[in-house]
């Protein structure tokens, strides 16, 4: 009865104090590290329209609307007659938002063409899936701003972190805030009148929690690396993690948006749809978590940094499920310090443990799962096919 969901085409740090200090002789490394790259410092948005999903003419359609995005949001801030905040908001905005693969805003977009009536394609409407798309782009923005900051992190998507950016420094925690009250802003102005308008805030107020959560407990299990070393290092936790910081906000967000706004309300297919998107969710982290440490810099656009932040990796755990006693203390005694010397004794273990040919298996055989899910679960009207397109184009991803 419909067609369907489509592709997606992804406490301050306990190191914040680095931002106020001169740079310490482990950061001029990865300062070092970071220039050897070559990378592009200008947003790279042309030459990230790598989904097969969406062509050339859709990509460049949605990102024709980003500059009127920008007006609108700059316009509101003129009102307040504030023009250093309104020229500061513009850079924010320019800086963070478009430069990505715009995946999220994307699948927003294309699943709400795959969903929709041809009668319910009017040109207007396609516009508005462009601008609520946006939307979660700005999200994505907001929560990557501050996580960076939370992770002492050196670039993102082939350029500095804003935070580094210009030594912009702690400024960039309003700036993430100032990016979150945006969405909101054009959630009011163009979605007011709208009949799904209060179910695709309920969606963001939802989801966003949700998305602090995982956070919080992500940052609060780094931060017991101290006392109680790799104690919560658990699959249990990890999953939570991924589940909440990740899964929902890329994956069933978008989707359920334009579900929303094409009057599909039955809670079933929101069930099913839930199901599929947080294992498709939690097979995207895993392989974030691998490119962390495994990929290359030059293709991923950021450093990785997991293993000096003491994160509750997939990595960390699949490692603690492996090792041996005298390997377990290694662990301990290398993990969670910002130091090459003990990255690379972690990396060195994880060669021994062979995490890379782990992951190869866990990728293969949870493709196969999620494809089996996919069969099971969507059989009330779900396209099988879309959602296997949706998993396809992550599936073997370098970045």
């Amino acid at each position: 009865m419909y067609k369907t969901l489509t592709t997606f085409t992804r406490a301050l740090s306990r190191r914040t104090t680095f931002l106020t200090c001169s740079h310490t002789a482990v950061a001029a490394c990865r300062e070092n590290q970071y220039r050897s790259m070559s990378v592009v410092r200008s947003p790279p948005v042309t030459s990230v329209m790598t989904n097969s999903l969406v062509s050339k003419d859709e990509f460049e359609n949605f990102m024709a609307v980003f500059p009127g995005i920008v007006k609108d949001l700059t316009d509101n801030s003129l009102k307040l007659n504030v023009p250093d905040v309104t020229e500061w908001l513009e850079n924010v905005l320019q800086y963070n938002v478009p430069g990505g693969k715009n995946n999220r805003g994307l699948t927003l977009v294309t699943s709400f063409k795959m969903l929709s009536s041809p009668s319910d394609l009017t040109d207007e409407n396609i516009r508005l899936s462009y601008i609520l798309g946006w939307c979660v782009e700005i999200l994505q923005a907001y929560q990557l701003v501050l996580d960076d900051i939370m992770d002492n992190a050196i670039t993102r998507r082939g350029r500095p972190c804003w935070y580094r950016h210009n030594d912009i420094g702690l400024i960039a925690v309003n700036d993430g805030i100032l990016l979150k009250q945006a969405i909101y802003q054009l959630l009011e102005k163009y979605f007011k009148d709208k009949p799904y308008y209060t179910h695709i805030l309920e969606l963001f107020y939802d989801v966003t929690m949700k998305s602090a959560m995982g956070q919080c407990l992500d940052m609060l299990i780094a931060k017991s690396f101290k006392s109680k070393k790799l104690e919560k290092y658990t699959l249990e936790n990890y999953t939570a993690i991924v589940k909440y910081k990740t899964a929902y906000y890329s994956f069933i967000l978008p989707v359920c948006l334009a579900m929303r706004m094409t009057n599909i309300n039955d809670p079933e297919i929101f069930r099913q749809s839930k199901a599929i998107l947080l294992e498709i969710g939690q097979f995207f982290q895993i392989q974030d978590d691998y490119l962390d440490c495994y990929g290359n810099p030059k293709v991923t656009g950021k450093i990785g940094t997991d293993i000096e932040d003491g994160k509750c990796s997939w990595l960390a755990v699949m490692a603690l499920k492996k090792v041996n006693s005298e390997q377990k203390k290694i662990m301990e005694d290398n993990y969670g310090i910002d130091d090459p010397v003990n990255v690379s004794v972690i990396k060195d273990l994880y060669e021994q443990l062979k995490l890379q040919n782990t992951f190869l298996l866990y990728e293969e055989e949870s493709y196969k799962s999620i494809g089996t899910s996919i069969k099971k679960h969507l059989s009330r009207g779900l396209s099988q096919d879309m959602f296997f397109k949706f998993l396809g184009k992550i599936y073997k991803r370098t970045v």
